[in-house]
């Protein structure tokens, strides 16, 4: 069995609706009231996440909390980082840091992001979400309103759009 379906298989990861793959690894018991509704959240959570080959592209979304990124093994991910005021960044998150790869990366809540495996079989990380991930705290970013928010990064984002 080669590698990426030994991971696949051994974490449980199953089909990710942004693309590639993942599996709750951990969510805390304790909740909060949080945000303008004060909405029940658990404080924290924690998945894998795994881009492949068949599966390379984390289309854009944003969430509404922070996540912190943790690269574990392959090779290095990239990700297109889009502040609220339109400002584009590029991170790595990989094993070389002599190639400026990143062993971490953090997303503040409110920030769109998208993620690419541009070579290798697979790039295996973690995700830690505080407060801990909700479905309804996550949206998809359509290519209409990335062009009609920022048609400077139509070029650079359109094809990790979804739609």
């Amino acid at each position: 069995m080669d590698t990426t379906q030994n991971i696949i298989q051994r974490l449980k990861l199953e089909p990710h609706p942004e693309g590639g793959y993942f599996c709750r690894a951990y969510q805390s018991d304790a909740a909060a009231q949080i945000g303008p509704n004060s909405e029940e959240r658990k404080l924290f959570s924690s998945i894998y996440y795994l881009l492949t080959r068949d599966s390379p592209v984390g289309h854009l979304h944003v969430n509404r909390s922070d996540i912190l990124h943790y690269f574990h093994a392959g090779e290095a991910i990239t990700y297109y980082l889009v502040s609220p005021d339109g400002e584009l960044r590029v991170k790595t998150l990989g094993p070389d840091l002599d190639q400026g790869h990143q062993f971490q990366l953090l997303v503040p809540g409110g920030w769109w992001k998208a993620s690419e495996l541009r070579s290798g079989d697979y790039g295996l990380i973690s995700e830690a979400v505080s407060p801990g991930f909700a479905a309804e705290d996550m949206r998809f970013v359509s290519k209409s309103e990335m062009i009609k928010r920022h048609p400077d990064l139509s070029e650079t984002l359109g094809s990790y759009c979804r739609d």
